[in-house]
């Protein structure tokens, strides 16, 4: 299955009015239908429909659309109506005119100084009446259907990206676990030794024997500071970590959130591993390790 991002853009419209055959003309065939649907990061879907007055009885259907396809997301959906009678001359019929007429003598009759219609007015009602005529539903659920379809596409795309982005940031890591690793039991025994070292000089016994009870006192010490700086066990869960990272992006799908949860645990281990770091060559993984980690958080935000 594939890793679908939360970001995404499409848009789409229905054909132009002189495609549909003139047997049976749409009574809104003078305008033209535009769906355009957007989409960032959210921690779930959060939907927003605008629609104009007259597509807004579709809006249950939209979203019932929206919510089978997608699963998280800041979601936005516009539709509009673009009105195009004027542009191709469209004849109005002669009952709109017979209307028109008939609403024109009754306001005359009232306000005898008013303006009489123009041609021009008559065509921009007929473009109006024939834009909000008839019922939309079909036609915007087939765009809406296809935009939808267009914008999935883009998630996918994005979440191929973002994928390929995570797996090269999981090889990046696993070369730093791999540098750590022969580092810890060298550090053990390195601490170790200074440890006794600097025990023996506080007893001024550098150049002999400390009493027994000090000797062991001074190995349980070293032991116990050995154990507070030993890094192996962090670095053991930062792999398993990275194993189920890979796994998840292998598997695809709804994997935003718990890759959200393993990078926290990537981001805690990284840290521990910095504050038990007693040398610079570790410190510098450590920190390398942050700053992939970071990046690789950003990236997560935007996985569905």
């Amino acid at each position: 299955m594939p890793v679908y991002s939360m970001t995404g853009y499409a848009s789409g419209q229905n054909g132009p009015p002189g495609s549909h055959s003139d047997a049976e003309p749409r009574p809104h065939g003078a305008g033209r239908l535009g769906v355009e649907i957007r989409s960032v990061n959210s921690r779930f879907l959060d939907l927003t429909l605008k629609l104009p007055e007259e597509l807004r009885q579709h809006e249950p259907a939209l979203r019932e659309l929206l919510t089978g396809q997608l699963k998280r997301g800041k979601v936005e959906l516009r539709a509009a109506i673009e009105n195009t009678a004027t542009a191709g001359i469209g004849e109005p019929s002669t009952r709109l005119l017979q209307r028109l007429n008939g609403v024109q003598d009754s306001i005359k009759s009232w306000l005898p100084d008013a303006r009489a219609l123009s041609v021009a007015d008559v065509l921009r009602l007929a473009a109006g009446d024939a834009t909000t005529k008839g019922d939309w539903g079909s036609e915007l659920a087939e765009v809406a259907e296809k935009t939808l379809k267009a914008l999935v596409s883009a998630r996918e795309r994005e979440g191929a990206r973002l994928a390929r982005m995570l797996q090269d940031h999981l090889a990046q890591l696993r070369k730093l676990v791999a540098q750590a690793l022969p580092l810890v039991p060298q550090l053990v025994e390195q601490q170790r030794t200074r440890f006794l070292e600097r025990w023996q000089e506080a007893m001024g016994l550098s150049g002999g024997t400390p009493p027994e009870a000090a000797q062991d006192r001074a190995l349980t010490e070293a032991t116990s500071f050995a154990i507070r700086i030993d890094v192996a066990e962090e670095l053991t869960r930062l792999d398993s970590h990275l194993d189920e990272i890979e796994r998840l992006i292998k598997k695809g799908g709804e994997i935003g959130k718990r890759l959200d949860f393993l990078i926290q645990e990537l981001h805690r281990e990284a840290n521990t591993l910095g504050s038990k770091s007693a040398t610079l060559e570790l410190t510098r993984i450590g920190v390398d390790m942050k700053v992939l980690i970071e990046q690789m958080r950003e990236q997560v935000q935007n996985i569905e």
